[in-house]
């Protein structure tokens, strides 16, 4: 098979059909043996859980070719405990791990012609999701479910690369305190649907939360951990129990302190602390790392000494260093690659 002939560097982060996805249905309390389908379409009752009560958790991440020409994964295993995680808060019956690992195989190899070419930017980003299916009125979980993984590839998250961000201190809260924030529920991502829109309008690139009990402590984004940069090389990100524990973040701790010898540390972080700080980025699946420029509190600028043209001199290091581990030209821990084969 040949490689689809597509303008890979001009994609975009858009959903492309792609030729088959993976699909298990969980019923009469197991999951069956799973298939490879090419139907793109999900059927289900009008009363399904998930339609009515929101019972729907999902992961994301990327399959790519590495200098080499491999092609592999970054970390799946991660993401198979957090969604394990997701479903135990949901009262969602456990998708296995190993069965999740499998599904990402078989997805890939499926669409392998759909996994772009090294150096083009672009990469192949799966997303696995469970949805409660069948009938529910009353609020309670569903006894039956469906598990998915489908693909898409999308092009380089940055053109001509990464230029700093702009982003508010928001008024919306993005998770409670002993609420969902810790996982990767679709409700949680519906709760900052408008808090975006409404930044975007105001011509700010994201929102930054604060801890919902007392607004003082910074928490994440809509969809990325904070990490920040002293202005004497330590690495800092926010600790909370409602902040996703972004499996990018955890990586690039471990790359800060083993390859690049920098100290780091995990805490509460004060928003009035943020102003002393050199470097700020934003940590996800989609970027890596997108690096901040300006903080707007209320009509009040936080201006990193990082600037408004580049990434920091540090964010740098930590975005190279990661994804040169992925790219295969940097070794990686033991465990962080799965190859598929």
């Amino acid at each position: 098979m040949a490689k689809k002939d597509l303008d890979w560097s001009n994609i975009g982060f858009n959903y492309m059909k792609t030729d088959q996805r993976y699909v298990s249905n969980y019923k009469d309390g197991a999951w069956d043996e799973g298939t490879m389908t090419t139907e793109d379409t999900v059927q289900i009752s009008e009363c399904a859980c998930v339609l009515q009560y929101a019972q729907t958790i999902f992961e994301g991440l990327k399959a790519y070719t590495t200098e080499d020409g491999r092609v592999v994964c970054f970390r799946p295993d991660l993401n198979a405990e957090r969604m394990e995680a997701s479903a135990k808060r949901l009262e969602m019956p456990a998708f296995p791990k190993e069965r999740f690992i499998d599904a990402v195989v078989k997805t890939v190899k499926a669409n392998i012609d759909y996994v772009p070419p090294y150096g083009s930017g672009a990469t192949l980003y799966l997303r696995p999701y469970m949805f409660g299916s069948n009938a529910v009125i009353g609020v309670k979980p569903a006894e039956e479910y469906q598990f998915r993984l489908f693909c898409t590839p999308v092009g380089p998250y940055f053109k001509g690369g990464a230029k700093p961000i702009t982003i508010r201190v928001c008024d919306f809260d993005r998770a409670a305190p002993h609420g969902t924030g810790h996982i990767k529920a679709g409700l949680n991502y519906a709760m900052s649907l408008h808090a975006i829109v409404d930044a975007h309008e105001q011509g700010f690139d994201e929102n930054m939360y604060l801890d919902a009990a007392t607004r003082t402590k910074v928490e994440e984004t809509g969809g990325a951990n904070f990490l920040f940069v002293t202005k004497d090389n330590k690495i800092i990100t926010p600790k909370s129990n409602s902040i996703l524990p972004s499996i990018t973040r955890r990586s690039l701790m471990v790359v800060a302190e083993k390859y690049l010898g920098l100290e780091v540390e995990q805490r509460e972080v004060y928003l009035d602390e943020v102003k002393d700080f050199a470097e700020c980025g934003l940590c996800g699946t989609a970027a890596v790392i997108s690096p901040v420029g300006k903080i707007v509190d209320h009509g009040k600028e936080i201006c990193l000494p990082s600037g408004m043209d580049e990434m920091g001199p540090v964010t740098k290091k930590l975005y190279d260093t990661l994804t040169g581990i992925q790219m295969g030209r940097i070794e990686a821990p033991e465990g962080w690659i799965k190859v598929i084969e």
